[in-house]
């Protein structure tokens, strides 16, 4: 049987998954830098992610590799790797926010596509990966969201639907805040003490690590 001509030390197979690893990168960055980075300025993020990407694309293609030579087998281990893949978004022991899960989601799934996709053509490849940067960019556009901010707020006399009013123009006054909505949670009598999600209008570039925090934890209520 004739060997395969290596393409610059490198096997054509190799070759060719150099070059949708590169695609795979680039798009990425893209997503990350371009488009999630710029708003929300989360570097633990942003670490994770492109690491992700990298890991899950040659975890991927070196699992279908190996899986090639088991006869019958392939379908049931690729079912199975791909379900491990995913549940890796459980990892995390924090809550992480909707708009953080849904990137994640993106970078797997597109290192996912990427390393798989060993029959499709490039130019298809890559108008794929476009399709994908093009719904990021319309949905970042067209749906942007206020930030949020979770309160421990002392006056609960202002919490009632009659002083609303007096109640934003309080946190307004103390938070220095373009607050747009206020919503009441739990409420501490015993304490006189409750807790508000906060919608504002950020003047920032971006928001910090807590700005979208959707519970305060236990021991900080103390």
């Amino acid at each position: 049987m004739k060997q395969p001509e290596l393409i610059m030390g490198l096997s054509p197979e190799y070759f060719k998954m150099l070059i949708r690893f590169l695609i795979c990168i680039v798009v990425s960055w893209v997503i990350i830098d371009r488009l999630y980075y710029r708003k929300s300025k989360r570097r633990d993020f942003y670490f994770t992610f492109m690491l992700i990407s990298v890991s899950i694309f040659f975890l991927v293609f070196f699992m279908i590799f190996v899986l090639e030579d088991m006869k019958g087998k392939a379908g049931i281990g690729l079912g199975i790797g791909l379900f491990g893949i995913f549940s890796i978004m459980r990892y995390r022991t924090d809550t992480m926010p909707v708009r953080e899960m849904t990137y994640l989601f993106i970078i797997i799934s597109l290192a996912v596509v990427n390393a798989l996709a060993s029959t499709m053509p490039i130019n298809e490849l890559i108008i794929t990966n476009l399709i994908v940067i093009v719904a990021i960019v319309i949905c970042e556009w067209r749906l942007k969201t206020d930030a949020v901010k979770l309160i421990q707020y002392d006056k609960i006399e202002l919490i009632t639907p009659d002083k609303r009013e007096e109640l934003v123009a309080d946190l307004k006054k103390r938070t220095g805040l373009d607050i747009t909505k206020v919503e009441v949670g739990a409420i501490d009598m015993l304490r006189d003490m409750t807790v508000l999600r906060v919608h504002y209008r950020s003047t920032d570039k971006g928001s910090n690590s807590v700005d979208r925090m959707m519970k305060i934890p236990k021991e900080e209520m103390k």
